[in-house]
């Protein structure tokens, strides 16, 4: 995704960054020949895939979802984390400050001439997108999942598997709710405990991942098997 990894850093354009993602994973799918295609993510990548299938309809064969995000601890920590950061470092030391929190220093260790392109921005425009995109999350804590209305997630008729998470973030309310509105949905429920999740916070990014994919990998897959047999 822009911004993300060793991609280029673009502040801008329509809607939200998290429409901008959904939109160009279309466009990627479409560029590589893909026709439909299974979407599966957790936490932002389900946030994605949930925003491609509501947007982007004909490229998507079936969802595979997890750590669904919702409620309104989520929303507040998620603006802040993705955004609110970011505007009290530009406004207290302009774009200079920015370059320097953690997150666009690896961006731009990652890829150089991604400092060029943030000092370049101009502090206002800089931070008004970053207040627009925050209403994504701002806005989204009373939905039924941050970033979609009931009626976006009845409207969704492929096939959906959902496993669920349970901490402030990935509520369990939130997963219920998205198996609710989506008919024929499979819901299962977290395969890590509220206790073990909190305990894997003091531990490192990649364990958590790999116990994750170790958990929920294997229900994926069994549905996989078992829809497209």
């Amino acid at each position: 995704r822009r911004n993300c990894g060793a991609s280029d850093v673009i502040i801008g354009g329509e809607g939200s960054d998290q429409e901008i993602w959904a939109d160009e994973l279309k466009a990627l799918i479409e560029h590589l020949g893909l026709g439909q295609v299974y979407l599966s993510g957790w936490s932002a990548g389900c946030r994605v895939s949930l925003l491609t299938t509501i947007r982007h309809p004909q490229v998507v064969k079936g969802l595979l979802l997890g750590w669904v995000t919702g409620g309104a601890t989520a929303a507040e920590q998620l603006a802040y984390n993705y955004y609110g950061q970011f505007i009290e470092a530009a406004e207290q030391g302009g774009m200079e400050a920015v370059t320097r929190t953690p997150f666009f220093a690896e961006r731009i260790q990652q890829t150089p001439a991604n400092k060029e392109r943030l000092l370049g921005m101009d502090v206002g425009e800089f931070t008004a997108v970053m207040r627009r995109w925050s209403t994504f999350f701002t806005e989204g804590a009373h939905l039924p999942v941050i970033g979609a209305t009931e009626a976006e997630l009845a409207a969704i008729n492929v096939p959906t598997v959902i496993v669920s998470g349970d901490d402030d973030i990935h509520t369990p309310q939130a997963a219920q709710n998205l198996h609710r509105l989506i008919a024929g949905s499979e819901f299962n429920g977290p395969p890590i405990t509220r206790e073990e999740w909190n305990r894997l916070q003091d531990g490192s990014p990649d364990d958590i991942a790999k116990l994750r994919a170790e958990r929920a990998g294997p229900t994926f897959q069994e549905y996989l098997k078992r829809i497209e047999t």
